[in-house]
């Protein structure tokens, strides 16, 4: 259950990384209070919380998106302060957010030279690209235009795109929420290669059998506080969901049987059409503008493989 002092803490080494009473305001409202983690090489470590339990706003304040109010931020036991990403970049700490920033008219190669800083040619860079793509499992044709891309195929670059960057600490936000179960597993193996090679890795899932599968280590917020530290896999995924909420979660069961009630004997047709009491009627023009609505609310998925038209002002 919950570990005050988890037997990840090695006596005599420093942590990778370390936040002491990180705390972020927004006015009154205190997105992070006071927040302690420890990050050492050779973990996966899952942040657990539920939606505003303050999970983003701590990953963008260790990846300098956000500054933070009170505390600190040590990297390899030295106070770090960080004006925006690439100092983050520059330390080795590198980042791979839920929603994609890939522009799709684009290939592979010009997207990942966008997120980089530019000092190897052009061409050097597309080759680096599709050897660390190779290595780790997740080939990448660099020539390949994004959109013809699978989301899952997508997100490949934005891995490859930080491990193109050597990192020694990444962070990972829902990494598994668009891929398919044969996708996540694949990811797998390359996290745990990741593991093995001593690098540190912040997992962000909802996740909890997958992270219990993964992680090392847990951090549980809620309500912008650290609540708990424990070890996933001695926990249950109940156990992990009530320090999550504060609350025991309930198992929602369906009934075992629905009453199917008869159908409506219609009564015969009148010329005077009577009121019939609970039964509404409704015009043939108010159904008709119902449907119209409905159709025009409900649009048509572009094909899979189609290309994006493009929208020109003159």
């Amino acid at each position: 259950m919950l570990d005050p002092t988890p037997s990840s803490q090695r006596p005599g080494q420093t942590p990778l990384l370390q936040t002491i009473g990180l705390t972020k305001r927004y006015g009154t409202f205190l997105a992070n209070d006071s927040i302690d983690i420890d990050i050492w090489p050779e973990q996966i470590h899952a942040l657990l919380g539920e939606n505003g339990a303050g999970k983003s706003t701590l990953v963008k304040t260790i990846y300098g998106l956000i500054q933070p109010s009170e505390g600190e931020m040590r990297w390899q036991g030295e106070r770090m302060e960080l004006a925006g990403p690439s100092e983050a970049r520059a330390r080795g700490i590198g980042m791979v957010f839920q929603h994609f920033s890939l522009f799709d008219n684009l290939t592979v190669a010009e997207n990942v030279a966008l997120g980089l800083d530019g000092k190897e040619s052009f061409k050097d860079m597309s080759a680096r690209l599709e050897q660390v793509s190779n290595v780790y499992g997740l080939p990448l044709d660099p020539r390949r235009e994004v959109w013809r891309l699978s989301v899952g195929e997508r997100q490949r670059i934005e891995i490859v795109r930080a491990l193109m960057q050597n990192p020694k600490f990444l962070i990972l936000d829902e990494p598994t929420a668009v891929l398919t179960p044969q996708e996540a597993d694949q990811l797998f193996v390359v996290l745990n290669r990741l593991k093995a090679e001593g690098r540190a890795i912040l997992y962000i899932s909802h996740k909890l059998e997958e992270v219990k599968r993964l992680c090392d280590t847990a951090t549980i917020l809620r309500g912008g506080k650290k609540v708990a530290t424990c070890n996933p896999k001695a926990e249950t995924a109940a156990s992990l969901a009530r320090m999550m909420v504060g609350t025991e979660i309930k198992q929602v069961k369906a009934a075992a049987a629905r009453q199917i009630m008869p159908a409506a004997v219609a009564p015969p047709r009148s010329t005077t059409s009577p009121k019939l009491i609970g039964m509404p009627r409704y015009s043939e023009s108010v159904a008709g503008a119902s449907l119209a609505d409905s159709a025009t609310a409900c649009t048509k998925p572009a094909p899979s493989g189609s290309r994006p038209k493009r929208h020109c002002s003159s």
